[in-house]
């Protein structure tokens, strides 16, 4: 059975009498119930444009991939199954976000159905779904929401007619709960009993009307997540725990440089004599090495003699590519305002980060001359089964693409360059491989956050502020995932000036105008972008651009509250345009007690972030005195402490209130270790940095002992989106308070980054000996 949904719109000038939380969709044939829901005419509604308002408060992000994915929405289906289950392949990827459990929850409220009876799993790759498998921009739930639930809702009336046919009873008078069908008379029937007599022969239309809110058993109640007992017990399976026949263990020696190509292996043969090896091959990535064991690769790696071409960059430093973007800025230009204001002006500069999850870069490949199957962590795997079937001369429909959940993404998934990889690797062999990135191998030659510098030049009056004027210049952001297919994806890899005439902006240009909003009534508010170098391998990381320009904006809104002479809770709080923003923001500051008195040393911050249809708040308290930045941890970099953080967060229509609070501590770990710790430095032509005991991405000594999340009430009747929602605020909140605490305004991030805590890793060979002391250091 398949269902198509719609909003009470008109279809080529016929009205569709249709009231509100109904919609129209198909009965698809089937051998069991098959429901799907179709959205392909509904538009969102459009407000009134009000003056100086900002791109963002208009069409967003959120907008733009919840519009494209509508054509193809009829093509998602919930499935009913004998033995009472309802099964549904989600066409996004989990990568620890929690969307199995919350869609799942979806599905189990329109159909009155035990969550614990609802399978999600993932879809392999779908072309015909075009821009509706991709996954990013915090968008799953805000573009799934209404065809998930309307294909449960038909599934749920097409199981009632069939019931009402065997139970002898009006439709109108059975009740459905906890998959049992039941009549006036106490006569039942289960969901599996009516799975086949449901099923339909034809496709045919039919209407459903949604539950109300107010009825809400399961939206809305915490719930743990589906996956998290098998996560914890190493149950939970990802890419590298798949048994495919034949693919053995696989790495790559990669070059000493970002991006160099290997010219050729002097010592092929004696690799190839070392045990466990199986085979050897030069891709354009580096020589690759097929063992018994990981640390068979390892192994061959560290014995490996390559001769390398040098990459992009070579003699390249943080230093040179920071004068390059300084050369490429382009010169604010205040605005025609009152001479007789002041002038707020500053310069910001956000070092590289890298995106790397918990799970390295990882694939399993099978090529063969007829054909490749691929098991991979990927958030757009239609774009993937495309790049795959290039790089290795075959047609898309000759390429089998499964996704696999993975173990984090931060922007990483969204490329496929494991797969890719893999694939070739494969192909060269001859044989399957399970590919595995080394650690050393994520920050040096993986993707990276770009360097940023973020400028700003602020004007006040008599307690106003007439104007605020923000200028990001960037080393290139790679978009080249576009929406998760080719068309998007080539305009991405035009050239700039290209791109431009395609699109009025270039591709980054255009995600950042419809992801900055700066949401305080400050005159005249521009805020641009510029691009320039794209020699490296970037990314969206998580929150794109938002955190970097948040960090900026917050900081010199401080900075300005000074000079009024206000408090900058109560300066913001003048200032904000809108009630939902201002009402999370005073509840953090209620929360977290605002104005508290601290040590010397010890200071609050607050700041503010909107996006993704809702807002974050968030205050820290953090300690800056030397016997806490000094604090002794074993092979710890320690620094500043944030000892107390307090998010208020409003996401419209919560799912599940749990996955909120786990995904608003994530963002604040992540925003905390951009302000304060993580980063790679650029030497010579390569990233210092190797694994994670050299990249300082907030540990345990480093989260604050104190942690609280509030949900803001809401009266929306669409949910926002969550997954990145908590980084922007809570490194602009931990940047607010560092000044405040040390009395100086941090301009470099993070702070650290000029302090090297550990000594570089080998570049040659390119991966470190594998450690044999580890249990030296259990506890």
């Amino acid at each position: 059975m398949t269902a198509h949904a719609h909003d009470p719109l008109s279809l080529s000038g016929r009205a569709l009498s249709v009231r509100r939380r109904s919609f129209l969709g198909y009965v698809m044939a089937g051998a069991t119930l098959v429901a799907a829901a179709d959205l392909g005419l509904a538009q969102a509604a459009r407000g009134a444009v009000p003056s100086g308002v900002q791109v963002p408060e208009l069409y967003d992000l959120e907008d733009l991939q919840t519009d494209a994915a509508q054509p193809t929405a009829n093509l998602i289906t919930v499935t009913i199954n004998e033995d009472g289950t309802a099964s549904f392949a989600i066409p996004r990827m989990e990568v620890g976000q929690g969307i199995t459990t919350s869609t799942a929850m979806l599905i189990a409220e329109e159909l009155d159905l035990p969550l614990d009876k609802v399978i999600v799993t993932l879809a392999p790759a779908r072309p015909e779904l075009v821009w509706n498998q991709l996954t990013g921009g915090s968008n799953t739930t805000v573009s799934t929401y209404t065809p998930v639930r309307v294909a449960a809702a038909i599934a749920k009336g097409a199981l009632l007619d069939a019931a009402a046919i065997q139970l002898g009873a009006e439709v109108a008078r059975l009740q459905s709960h906890e998959g049992i069908i039941t009549a006036p008379d106490g006569s039942s029937v289960t969901y599996g009993e009516l799975a086949t007599r449901a099923a339909s022969t034809t496709d045919r239309t039919v209407q459903v009307e949604l539950k109300d809110a107010s009825d809400f058993s399961v939206i809305g109640t915490p719930r743990n997540r589906d996956d998290a007992l098998a996560a914890v017990t190493g149950q939970k399976k990802f890419a590298m725990d798949l048994h495919v026949p034949g693919a053995l263990p696989t790495m790559v020696c990669r070059p000493p440089t970002l991006n160099g190509t290997p010219k050729r292996l002097l010592n092929k043969r004696e690799i190839l004599a070392m045990p466990g090896v199986k085979n050897v091959a030069k891709v354009d990535t580096g020589i690759a090495v097929r063992a018994k064991t990981f640390g068979q690769c390892i192994d061959a790696i560290r014995k490996m003699d390559v001769v390398w071409n040098p990459g992009p960059v070579e003699g390249e430093s943080d230093q040179t590519i920071l004068a390059r973007l300084r050369k490429a800025e382009v010169p604010l230009a205040v605005p025609d305002v009152n001479p007789l204001a002041k002038t707020v002006e500053e310069s910001f500069t956000f070092m590289f980060r890298s995106s790397a999850a918990l799970e390295p870069n990882c694939a399993v490949a099978d090529v063969r001359e007829d054909g490749a199957t691929i098991w991979a962590g990927l958030k757009v795997p239609i774009l993937a089964q495309q790049n795959i079937a290039r790089a290795l001369g075959m047609t898309q429909d000759q390429v089998r693409v499964n996704v696999i959940t993975g173990g984090g993404s931060f922007g990483h998934k969204l490329f496929s360059d494991a797969a890719i990889e893999a694939a070739k690797i494969s192909q060269a062999m001859g044989e399957p491989v399970r590919l595995m990135w080394h650690r050393a191998d994520e920050p040096r030659q993986g993707r990276l956050h770009p360097m940023v510098t973020s400028r700003i030049r602020a004007t006040h009056l008599a307690g106003q502020v007439l104007s605020f004027e923000q200028r990001n210049t960037s080393v290139v952001t790679d978009f080249s995932h576009g929406l998760g297919e080719i068309i998007t994806s080539t305009i991405d890899e035009a050239p700039t000036e290209v791109g431009r005439t395609l699109g009025g902006l270039g591709f980054s240009e255009t995600i950042f105008t419809l992801t900055q909003e700066l949401p305080y009534d400050f005159g005249l508010v521009t805020q641009l972008l510029d691009e320039t170098d794209d020699r490296f391998n970037t990314g969206s990381m998580r929150n794109i651009y938002s955190p970097d320009t948040a960090v900026a904006n917050e900081l010199v809104i401080d900075r300005i509250a000074k000079q009024m002479g206000k408090d900058p809770l109560a300066f913001r709080l003048e200032f904000l345009k809108d009630d939902r923003t201002r009402a999370a923001l005073q509840k953090a500051a209620d929360a977290g007690g605002w104005g508290r008195k601290l040590p010397d040393g010890v200071a609050q911050g607050i700041a503010i972030h909107k996006e993704y249809k809702g807002a974050t708040a968030v205050l820290v308290e953090i300690d800056c005195r030397p016997a806490t930045v000094g604090r002794d941890i074993y092979h710890a970099v320690t620094g500043p402490r944030v000892t107390k953080a307090v998010l208020a967060v409003d996401a419209g229509l919560v799912i599940n209130p749990r996955g909120l609070e786990a995904q608003m501590i994530g963002g604040f770990s992540d925003g905390m270790a951009l302000t304060l710790t993580s980063s790679c430095h650029l030497r010579d032509g390569h990233f210092l940095e190797a694994s994670w005991d050299n990249y300082f991405y907030t540990r345990q000594w480093n989260v604050p002992p104190e942690f609280e999340v509030h949900v803001m009430p809401s009266d929306s009747e669409q949910p926002g989106g969550a997954g990145e929602a908590g980084v922007a605020a809570s490194a602009a909140a931990v940047a607010c308070a560092y000044a405040r605490a040390t009395g100086t305004m941090p301009t470099r991030f993070p702070i650290n980054h000029g302090t090297l805590s550990f000594k570089p890793k080998s570049f040659v060979p390119s991966v470190p000996q594998s450690p044999v002391n580890g249990l030296d250091h259990t506890y």
